[in-house]
């Protein structure tokens, strides 16, 4: 009696973690086909065999006056340029000319504040004390505008949060797989399956990056 009560448990657990499996697999259907392809993309984008990662064209430049009250910190800048411009800047960066720090350079260190969307991009590069600062907007073709999505940038909160969405149910996608997969068999059917098979490879390939 207690035996055939628990494979009915067994049985209900499976069938639910199957239905959830299957529903967090139609969630991400379109997310994993958009990260698998822009994934394998940009996971060839060096090399002398590099594939096309799409381009970014110049749409346009524009010099604008800084006001002192805005010249403080890139705090202040960023609000200055969402309030009388409309451009809310998703990133600020302090440094130098390459975004890094000044250390030893010589170069006076300059304030990069960036924003848009995945298509649409607009960055402006500002040395403090100046007064001006020269905006610069740009248009991605759809790829990099994808490639940007892959990467959160562009995306906005909204995106932000589906991605996260997509990103949690990919790791109980794998769970429940793992589960699914690992139920009713034996240790050493699991070592000897494609399960124990692509543990093996992946944790070799790990190891060997991490050296």
């Amino acid at each position: 009696m207690h035996d055939a009560r628990q494979r009915r448990t067994s049985a209900t657990a499976y069938r639910w973690i199957r239905q959830f499996h299957l529903w967090l697999g139609a969630w991400g259907a379109l997310a994993a086909i958009l990260y698998g392809i822009t994934g394998l993309v940009m996971n060839h984008r060096f090399g002398d065999a590099a594939w096309p990662q799409g381009d970014s064209r110049e749409t346009g430049k524009q010099s604008l006056a800084i006001p002192a009250a805005a010249r403080a910190t890139p705090e202040q800048l960023s609000l200055w340029l969402r309030d009388h411009n409309g451009l809310d800047a998703t990133m600020i960066r302090k440094g130098g000319p390459g975004g890094g720090g000044n250390r030893g350079s010589g170069d006076a260190p300059k304030w990069r504040l960036s924003g848009g969307n995945a298509r649409h991009a607009w960055t402006l590069e500002y040395a403090p004390g100046s007064d001006t600062a020269m905006l610069e907007r740009s248009q991605q073709t759809p790829l990099a505008a994808f490639n940007r999505l892959h990467k959160g940038v562009g995306g906005g909160q909204w995106w932000i949060l589906l991605a996260d969405s997509f990103a949690v149910a990919m790791v109980f996608l794998g769970l429940s797989g793992i589960w699914m997969w690992a139920r009713g068999r034996r240790p050493r059917e699991l070592a000897m399956s494609v399960m124990g098979l692509s543990t093996l490879v992946f944790l070799a390939v790990v190891g060997l990056a991490l050296l």
